[in-house]
């Protein structure tokens, strides 16, 4: 079965009117898109933003005619919407195939891939992280993970303890486990991270003896010898002093969830303390990396 579908442009003010006029007329669903360059970084938990200028489809079912439906549609809409309406026909599909054909494996570094499940590997003799898309942030794809997947493939793990702090899907407590740390915490102030981490560590034959996943408030370990913070800025640099604390002397601290423009503020909040190396960039965002300094 086909289905009509129909766009129509509005600003975050209109969003809750033009989505209660799609549904008044038979949507059986409504998506949202950016309507402009406005990308939404990681929200808060809690937080649920929108962009300020969207684009939102409604999907009908093909039981009544479609130009009927347009006409009608555009005699409610204010002019300024009427002018942004397009329609078209969407072909049914096999919905699942094509959601899983979005996905492909992910290389970070010449040994290291992150893979559906569904998918072989490309590489059988490389690192494989085996991670679907879920819930939780952080699938690989990220440029934010993708900067420090390709740190950690290039660094020696063997017989280190790392905290990945705000682990969310567990993807770089994972890769550190599989890199040859011994000891591993993943801490988060989600559950629902807190879920998706030993999940991902399941399937990926990583044992709670290596890997130890809670929240932060439950965080109980000696000094260890990585902290990798995939954060918001704001958050990096309000914990700047507990991370110093959290490391021991000559020890390596991983910063990302920085844009290019907060790179002053995390170099402020970290140089007492930390010899910085030289930053990484892809896209806008950032990743610094540093050693902690001897007392």
């Amino acid at each position: 079965m086909a289905w009509w579908q129909i766009s129509i442009q509005c600003t975050d003010d209109e969003l809750g009117q033009t989505e209660g006029i799609l549904l008044s007329l038979g949507a059986v669903c409504i998506t949202m898109c950016d309507a402009q360059d406005s990308p939404i970084y990681e929200p808060t938990p809690g937080e649920s933003p929108v962009w300020p200028h969207m684009t939102m489809t409604g999907m009908f079912q093909q039981n009544r005619q479609g130009e009927d439906l347009y006409e009608e549609l555009l005699e409610i809409l204010p002019d300024h919407q009427s002018a942004t309406a397009r329609r078209s026909v969407l072909e049914d599909q096999n919905w699942e195939r094509v959601h899983l054909q979005q996905f492909r494996p992910i290389r970070c570094a010449h040994n290291l891939w992150i893979v559906p499940s569904w998918l072989q590997p490309p590489d059988p003799e490389a690192i494989i992280i085996r991670l679907d898309p879920g819930l939780a942030f952080g699938t690989g794809s990220n440029p934010t993970t993708a900067l420090c997947l390709a740190w950690m493939a290039h660094n020696n793990f063997n017989n280190q303890s790392v905290i990945d702090y705000g682990c969310g899907s567990g993807i770089l407590s994972i890769a550190a486990c599989k890199l040859g740390a011994n000891r591993v915490f993943g801490v988060d102030i989600d559950p629902q991270a807190i879920d998706a981490s030993l999940e991902n560590a399941r399937r990926n034959g990583i044992n709670q003896d290596l890997l130890r996943v809670s929240l932060v408030s439950d965080l109980n370990v000696d000094k260890v010898d990585l902290l990798i913070a995939n954060i918001l800025s704001g958050t990096l640099v309000e914990l700047a002093p507990k991370f110093a604390n959290m490391i021991k002397p000559g020890a390596k601290i991983l910063l990302s969830g920085i844009l290019k423009t907060q790179v002053n503020d995390i170099k402020c909040a970290y140089q007492s303390c930390f010899n910085l190396d030289p930053i990484s960039t892809r896209e806008d965002w950032v990743m610094i990396s540093g050693t902690r300094q001897h007392e």
